[in-house]
């Protein structure tokens, strides 16, 4: 929705919107991993969720915390961090989309590949979170790139039919 001047932006309806679509389109990212796994299995083991929460200092016992269900050992704290990573860029896309319309371009694709960009090829391997764009295998730029298209488009469309619904005049 692109507001005109009389339009002021409603930034609890944002949050609100931003919220819901960064916790369904988290999801959706995990169910793309399932399908295009990034990773090899050998460096899954220690997922970047729990390296990075490791280097922030925050104990194993904690990162590697594990729940059960149906018989599988399901990380809880890599979920923590995946499902806050979402939602807080799923919020701030939602805001900025509010005051920034430029910023839907291609219905979050284009902000999508920005975060994958800024996260997997520069961020974390500088923090040496995960290893340098060259020695990730090509699987891994594919779905990682592909996933956070799919994660975006995803924020966008709940996200902006969300907003839509919140801020509909009755």
């Amino acid at each position: 929705m692109h507001l005109n001047k009389e339009q002021k932006a409603n930034l609890k309806a944002a949050v609100i919107a931003g919220t819901a679509a960064g916790i369904v389109s988290g999801f959706v990212k995990l169910g793309w991993e399932n399908v295009l796994p990034p990773r090899t299995a050998e460096r899954d083991a220690v997922n970047p969720p729990q390296t990075l929460m490791e280097q922030m200092g925050i104990p194993k016992k904690i990162t590697r915390g594990t729940y059960t269900y149906s018989g599988h050992q399901m990380p809880w704290a890599s979920f923590m961090m995946h499902f806050g990573f979402s939602t807080s860029f799923a919020i701030i896309y939602e805001v900025l989309a509010e005051y920034k319309p430029f910023i839907r371009k291609g219905s979050g694709a284009i902000f999508g590949l920005a975060i994958w960009v800024a996260f997997h090829i520069g961020i974390m391997p500088m923090m040496k979170t995960v290893p340098s764009p060259k020695d990730q295998p090509t699987e891994e730029h594919i779905s990682e790139a592909l996933g956070h298209i799919a994660w975006m488009w995803t924020n966008d469309i709940v996200g902006r039919e969300l907003y839509r619904r919140l801020t509909a005049q009755k």
